[in-house]
């Protein structure tokens, strides 16, 4: 069947502030509802697309999952993608009445700061974000000690103290940094003053605080390749030249960084459980990573976001343990062990360096929701905190095994799994030469969330794959996401 293009799209145009895949998204859009491409239209292959815009693979992909979420595309087992048989008329509708609202007077553009955080590769909102198998990072919610976490909430709310209800720290709950500096010292080998402790809003805003703080613009930056999108958006966000580095069985190649950029100012690392590849790097690499910033002056932001879940052997110490010096900016996050609407998590940074991040801090959002962080203070020196991550991890660890052995049984020679023996997702490896892109549309096409590989990486990945996320759902539903997988790959 023919794949030449079924309406002239124009180029695309690199220089403006929205996205690639935002302005191919608004333009088969438009297209659609103006009745170009009707109803029923089999579109090109994704690969047929990127060749006729000249663009990248995700570019189109991101495009044409969002149209997928929206309902404007379905997609059709052995056949392609086409145009839905019925466009909702609820998004004709909110069409039309932002044309009837939009201002007759020329906006003016972004500040250059706004269009390069247009730009930054954050995961885009797409169809494979829903908590559905096998959406990464996702908890057992229906596992969380909800009775406490309520008994504890009406400990605080009975008689709400000033301290509550009033403004807080920039910095944070006083209990709450006590309790966390504890947990470190004794579950992560982190030796640290509360007062080194500052709670943030998650991980994200940490990351976010670490960029500005300490990079200016055109400063580099090296960052692992593949990596968390989140910390890409955040460095190119502040303006810092990315270096990408690659990741090899012992972790960051700090040889090949000083060979890329041997003065970059900061380095970005996840050393206890790589993002997304699970390797944990190695002490000797540890320690020549801690030898470069010291003869540089360079920084390390430690991503340490899931490591309480290890499934043999000891929890390991965090980078930040051996950190002599104060180089090392450490990361955590409540999100993925307790729940992500929380929105707590924490920075240990050096003494010099507080009062600089309670700053930034306070100009970001002033500080964090006091009340829920006084339950979670009261959460962690109740002991309730340690309990649950020992529950988890052997449910965690379960499904993990449940996973594989549905993979193995079901999905032998389109998809290899291995066991990792922490965190909170596994690598599903494709064949060599497969598109992990298209083949993640096809089973978003199935109901299933397959975060392509390709994704987390800037340069060129060394094996297609997906990101499989199996903590969030029990044997059941990874029964059925195995199945509809198995269908999508199906050649």
């Amino acid at each position: 069947m023919d794949e030449g293009p079924l309406v002239d799209l124009g180029r695309l145009t690199r220089t403006s502030a929205t996205p690639l895949y935002r302005q191919l998204y608004e333009r088969l859009r438009a297209s659609i509802l103006a009745g170009h491409l009707p109803p029923g239209t089999r579109l090109p292959s994704t690969r047929a697309l990127q060749a006729e815009l000249g663009v990248g693979r995700n570019t189109v992909a991101d495009a044409f999952s969002q149209l997928l979420a929206e309902g404007y595309l379905e997609t059709r087992k052995g056949s392609g993608t086409y145009v839905a048989r019925t466009i909702p008329d609820d998004l004709v509708t909110l069409r039309g009445a932002s044309e009837r609202g939009r201002s007759p007077h020329r906006r003016r553009p972004l500040s250059e700061r706004g269009r390069v955080i247009v730009a930054a590769p954050s995961m885009p909102d797409l169809e494979w974000r829903k908590r559905r198998p096998f959406y990464p990072g996702v908890p057992a919610y229906e596992l969380l000690p909800i009775d406490t976490w309520r008994r504890l909430m009406a400990r605080h709310w009975r008689r709400p103290s000033a301290g509550v209800l009033g403004y807080g720290a920039p910095v944070g709950y006083e209990p709450l940094r006590h309790a966390i500096a504890q947990h470190l010292t004794a579950v992560r080998g982190v030796s640290c003053d509360p007062g080194q402790v500052i709670v943030v809003a998650g991980s994200q805003q940490a990351l976010d605080l670490a960029a500005r703080v300490l990079l200016d613009a055109g400063d580099a930056a090296w960052i692992e390749d593949p990596a968390f999108p989140g910390a890409r958006a955040a460095l190119s966000g502040a303006g810092a030249r990315l270096v990408p580095v690659r990741i090899d069985d012992d972790g960051i190649d700090v040889a090949e960084g000083e060979r890329l950029a041997s003065d970059a100012r900061l380095a970005y690392v996840s050393p206890s459980h790589q993002y997304p590849l699970g390797k944990t790097m190695s002490v000797a690499r540890r320690l020549e990573l801690l030898r470069w910033a010291e003869a540089h002056g360079a920084w390390i932001v430690e991503d340490d976001y899931d490591s309480e879940f290890r499934y043999r052997g000891r929890v390991l110490p965090a980078l930040k343990g051996l950190d002599e010096h104060g180089w090392v900016i450490y990361v955590g996050t409540f999100s993925k062990v307790l729940f992500p609407s929380l929105r707590l998590g924490y920075m240990v940074v050096p003494d010099d360096l507080v009062d600089a991040f309670a700053a930034a801090r306070a100009l970001s959002d002033r500080h964090p929701p006091t009340a829920e962080q006084a339950v979670l203070a009261d959460f962690i020196t109740d002991g309730h905190f340690l309990r649950h991550i020992r529950r988890m991890r052997l449910v965690y660890a379960e499904r993990q095994a449940v996973l594989l052995e549905h993979v193995g049984k079901r999905l032998g020679g389109l998809l290899e799994v291995e066991a990792d023996e922490a965190g909170m997702h596994v690598i599903g490896r494709l064949p060599q030469g497969a598109d992990d892109v298209a083949l993640s549309l096809a089973c978003a096409g199935r109901g299933v969330s397959a975060p392509p590989l390709s994704h987390y990486y800037m340069g060129e990945p060394a094996q297609p794959g997906f990101v499989l996320g199996y903590t969030g759902y029990d044997e059941p539903a990874i029964n059925w996401g195995v199945r509809m997988m198995g269908h999508a790959l199906a050649p």
